[in-house]
């Protein structure tokens, strides 16, 4: 099976053009390469696939390669070395299965990449889809730098219906996006076909890979933030996820997800997610599958993976401020504007909420759960973010701290959904006006006695103390920017 004609668009047309094997030996073109980025696995990876059936077409061998960046958007020990053991088990995977070799880079990848195809007279480079302002710059300036034979390649691997498929414009609401992704399902919401060992054998020496010095040394330079033990990386344990949460938690997802003190009737997919150690395609066809014995929970489900997920893809691709004020919707900026001065009953510092500090001890802990757990219930990000706002001296202010904060901590962070999820929650974006109020204006508001209606807060404020010692006690401490031990912020 080919890949879908509408999920591969070509950034760049190289000089051959690729449109049939060449015969004469003056004209030969040369291997395929996959740039993987975002999607960091071997099943269910349409841009895999595609690279694979180039190759095939082609009679060219392929070959699949990677560029760490280490600062990437200020990641830390916790996103980096789970990254890299799960692309550690990903290259022997790919090599001994597939027999595709896995190179890894390390630099720039505007550097890099283009140096790698020339070493191996690649004719065409395969990537996957990112929205983000880095990823596509780089893109940009590596099709600058290639050799005029060179064709590129992008694929939407990550959304079930590609991107720019399903709109060419900024969506105001999940309700306008919506049918758009659903209209095209017929043609996208389909399963995978296999990938058989390529017999076409790779030229070019393979670099070795010293996995465990590399992730030792990554671990030790960010180890600011230490690495989560509660969640193993790597396409296998996803994979694990994934069946755990459709057989025993899926038919609870409609009715306990957005209650903090049931964590378990979450999926608990989302790392895997973000650093596409699974296909989110993958699980929306195994929930399916249930749709007749829960089919509301499984519509949940679904909607939140396929519609809000694709919602902020499109929104970062298409609103070029998607991490700051700018990226405001107009009436959201300006009724923040107008309520800019307002009294706020506190204002904090960033220190004094990346500690913990304040005086609303749910508040305290969920920040303390993404600091320590990697990873804060969804309907606490709601509520954490609108405190910022509330806590602090401009709404520009609040967004840039919500930001670092989030991609510092979460596991998941620095991703499309974290910060849609974070201008939802301080601008409006693809939300609508409320009543209005003191320094939120027309946003949407939360409170504490809000959330204590809606559940338990002594039981989840409890939840969290437990992290907290939990984690004192496997000695998983935090350190400062000096690499000294930090002060760990606990719940008095």
């Amino acid at each position: 099976m080919a890949v879908q004609l509408g999920r591969v668009r070509i950034l760049k047309e190289g000089i051959h053009k690729l449109h049939q094997p060449q015969s004469s030996s003056s004209s030969k073109v040369g291997p395929v390469v996959y740039w993987m980025f975002r999607d960091q696995r071997l099943r269910d990876n349409w841009a895999l696939i595609h690279a694979v059936d180039e190759a095939k077409r082609l009679d060219v061998p392929v070959a699949v390669a990677f560029n760490l960046f280490d600062g990437f958007l200020g990641a830390k020990a916790r996103q980096l070395g789970f990254m890299l053991r799960g692309l550690k088990q990903l290259s022997h995977e790919i090599e001994h299965t597939l027999h595709i070799p896995f190179f890894l880079f390390q630099g720039e990848a505007i550097d890099t990449i283009p140096s790698f195809l020339k070493e191996c007279e690649a004719s065409l480079l395969v990537t996957d889809f990112s929205p983000l302002r880095e990823v596509r710059d780089w893109k940009r300036e590596i099709s600058k730098r290639v050799s005029d034979s060179v064709s590129i390649h992008e694929v939407d691997t990550h959304n079930i219906v590609p991107m720019w498929v399903t709109s060419d414009k900024l969506e105001d609401f999940a309700r306008t996006i919506r049918p758009k992704i659903t209209n095209h399902f017929p043609d996208y919401f389909i399963d995978f076909p296999s990938l058989k060992p390529q017999t076409k054998k790779w030229v070019a020496t393979n670099r070795s890979i010293d996995w465990d010095t590399l992730i030792e040394d990554v671990v030790r330079k960010g180890a600011e933030v230490p690495e989560i033990k509660w969640c193993e990386p790597g396409e296998i344990a996803a994979l694990e996820t994934l069946n755990g949460f459709v057989t025993a938690k899926l038919e609870n997802y409609s009715a306990d997800r957005n209650n903090p003190f049931k964590p378990k009737a979450t999926s608990g997919l989302s790392p895997y997610l973000h650093f596409g150690q699974i296909s989110a395609q993958r699980c929306a066809l195994e929930a399916r599958k249930l749709r007749k014995v829960y089919p509301q929970a499984v519509d949940k489900f679904l909607d939140e993976l396929i519609v809000w997920k694709e919602l902020a893809d499109n929104y970062c691709y298409y609103e070029p401020h998607y991490d700051s004020f700018q990226g405001a919707w107009d009436w959201g900026r300006t009724t923040l504007i107008d309520h800019a001065f307002d009294k706020r009953q506190h204002i904090y510092t960033c220190e004094q909420l990346e500690k913990a500090q304040t005086a609303d001890p749910l508040w305290n802990a969920s920040q303390l759960e993404m600091v320590h757990y990697g990873k804060m219930h969804g309907y606490m990000r709601m509520y954490w973010a609108k405190k910022i706002l509330e806590w602090t001296s401009s709404p520009q202010e609040a967004v840039e701290i919500a930001v670092y904060l989030n991609d510092k901590y979460h596991i998941d962070g620095r991703d499309p959904n974290g910060y849609a999820g974070i201008m939802w929650s301080i601008c409006g974006v693809h939300d609508n006006g409320f009543q209005e109020r003191p320094v939120y204006g027309k946003i949407r508001s939360m409170s504490y006695a809000g959330c204590a209606r809606k559940f338990n807060v002594d039981g989840y404020i409890a939840y969290v103390k437990k992290i907290v010692r939990d984690t004192k006690k496997k000695g998983e401490i935090l350190l400062n920017n000096q690499g000294k031990q930090a002060e760990i912020p606990t719940l008095q």
